[in-house]
């Protein structure tokens, strides 16, 4: 865990001092950071958008309108990542996180200090629509290459493990996010909470994400980490040259994920907004669930490295999404089956999810030549975020409530059999030497 790495861009010893677990822990703590800041938006689109910013609207109706503002952000962050390419080439990567930074952190806050529908009426909206997107943005430009970086320069033997590090932040932020609305929603009377409680995740979620991206940028700012990139040749390079070369790679990388990606909000946003609806099950007894899960995946996450490099990637993701394949058709039935059912949902989802989303980070940058891996790892998670996880609760809720759960089936399913179709076409996704 704490090799020096010391090749430069000859080859030679560069005697940098940057060791895979220093570029893990700044994997883990901006995606930790990240994922938090999805999670609280996620759950308040339940918990609270509902009430505060669609009043007019019944409850369904209401919650379908915070989901779809909030696929907002995963429509905005591939375009986030092109444009803070282009502040990267010509101001640096200090510029860009600095940037990045400052639209997250206004974003975020600002979130918190909105009035609802009752004091600004449909600008309240507007401006919360305004902020979804400007969050979007400013993930996209938080790229900062370390994911790639970590994958390329850990052991050979020891490459599945290394890439589900960075994964663990996914279940940490939502733990964390869970346990604070859980605490808020519990302590407080539905009209403090609707009110000013919910506004406190965010003032969390912006001080993580500020220190958390400081901490980044610490990193990324050394002249051994400068080196180490330059070495590795993860430089941001033009997008349209990207898509001309490697657009193949950019598809198959993120369909290769996509069983992940779709399970990921399915488990998470989707079933709260279920029980919110249409189950007595408490709040907070089912957020406890969620957090029990959580822990679950984290297990099934470092479990994955493990399993990854004894049977390779491509046959570890492989495996799972036919396992969440297998899991889907069970969907309905858990979901419709009581206290017992839901839970039991919940905790296996997320199982799988922490088995299969602990090697999706590998999926997305096995395939790229070395100029391309910075800038093509990048657009290729926000595809598979777009095309797996942005319409997962709007689609999921909709069409349960309308049509009936088999349609959660449906669309799990589909993720399954476009990520076995991908790794049918593509034999190569494992990481390149």
């Amino acid at each position: 865990m704490h090799e020096t790495l010391h090749e430069g861009p000859e080859g030679d010893a560069d005697h940098s001092h940057v060791t895979p677990s220093e570029i893990a822990v700044g994997v883990v703590i901006g995606r930790a950071s990240e994922y938090f800041d999805f999670f609280v938006y996620g759950i308040a689109s339940v918990l609270v958008f509902p009430a505060v910013f669609f009043p007019f609207e019944n409850r369904l109706e209401g919650t379908l309108f915070a989901f779809t503002i909030f696929s907002f952000a995963f429509i905005a962050r591939p375009f986030g990542t092109v444009i803070s390419m282009a502040v990267q080439r010509r101001f640096g990567r200090e510029a860009k996180l600095t940037i990045a930074l400052f639209l997250l952190g206004i974003s975020t806050a600002g979130m918190a200090f909105l009035p609802g529908y009752a004091s600004m009426g449909f600008a309240s909206i507007v401006l919360l629509s305004i902020l979804r997107v400007g969050q979007g943005l400013a993930l996209g430009g938080s790229w900062d290459g370390l994911p790639s970086l970590l994958a390329l320069n850990a052991p050979a033997n020891r490459r599945g493990w290394y890439a589900m590090l960075g994964q663990l932040g996914a279940p940490v932020g939502f733990f964390l996010a869970s346990a604070l609305f859980a605490y808020l929603y519990s302590s407080l009377s539905t009209e403090d909470f609707l009110d000013w409680g919910w506004r406190y995740t965010f003032y969390v979620a912006f001080a993580i994400n500020v220190v958390a991206l400081f901490a980044r940028l610490r990193l990324v700012s050394t002249n051994e980490y400068d080196r180490l990139l330059e070495a590795r040749e993860l430089q941001p390079t033009n997008v349209v040259e990207l898509t001309r070369s490697q657009g193949y790679n950019i598809v198959i990388g993120a369909f290769a994920a996509l069983a992940s990606y779709a399970l990921f909000h399915l488990i998470t946003v989707f079933p709260l907004s279920w029980i919110t609806l249409y189950s007595n099950q408490s709040i907070t007894e089912f957020l406890v669930i969620q957090m029990i899960g959580a822990v679950l995946a984290a297990i099934g996450i470092v479990a994955s490295g493990v399993i990854a490099d004894r049977v390779g990637r491509r046959q570890t993701l492989g495996s799972l999404a036919a396992l969440i394949a297998v899991f889907s058709g069970f969907a309905p039935t858990l979901l419709d089956g009581g206290r017992l059912g839901q839970d039991v949902f919940i905790l296996l989802g997320f199982v799988l999810l922490g088995l299969s989303y602990g090697q999706a980070a590998g999926a997305v940058t096995a395939n790229f030549e070395s100029k391309y891996r910075y800038t093509g790892a990048a657009l290729t998670s926000d595809l598979a975020w777009l095309l797996g996880a942005a319409f997962a609760p709007l689609v999921a809720l909709g069409l349960s409530a309308n049509f009936g759960l088999g349609y959660v089936s449906l669309y799990l399913l589909s993720g399954a059999v476009c990520t076995l179709v991908a790794l049918r076409v593509n034999r190569s996704l494992e990481i390149r030497d």
